[in-house]
């Protein structure tokens, strides 16, 4: 897994790259919570080079959402196909997303 941080004038971007799975969800949630210590009004995630994600990814995605909402923020995921976009659905995150 890669991972880029785009801060702009809306808010901040995160852009993850191939696989968001048990292994790598540890370094995602480190990520996440610098993103949450900077309490910005608008996370935008890009997963549109997200490969695979399971549900230690999708559990750290939740619980960013979750916190930037806590925190009266924004919150968009771009992008998802393939696979993550199918797990998506399944858990009708798809309808939270706004894929």
């Amino acid at each position: 897994m890669k991972y880029s941080i785009t801060d702009g004038e809306k808010g901040v971007t995160v852009r993850i790259e191939g696989q968001l799975d048990a292994i790598s969800a540890a370094d995602i949630r480190s990520l996440f919570d610098q993103i949450i210590e900077r309490h910005p009004r608008l996370v935008i995630l890009d997963l549109s080079a997200l490969r695979l994600i399971d549900s230690s990814g999708v559990g750290a995605i939740v619980s960013l959402f979750k916190r930037v909402r806590a925190d009266n923020g924004d919150f968009q995921v771009q992008g998802a196909s393939g696979q993550p976009l199918a797990i998506f659905k399944l858990l009708r995150l798809d309808r939270v997303f706004s894929l």
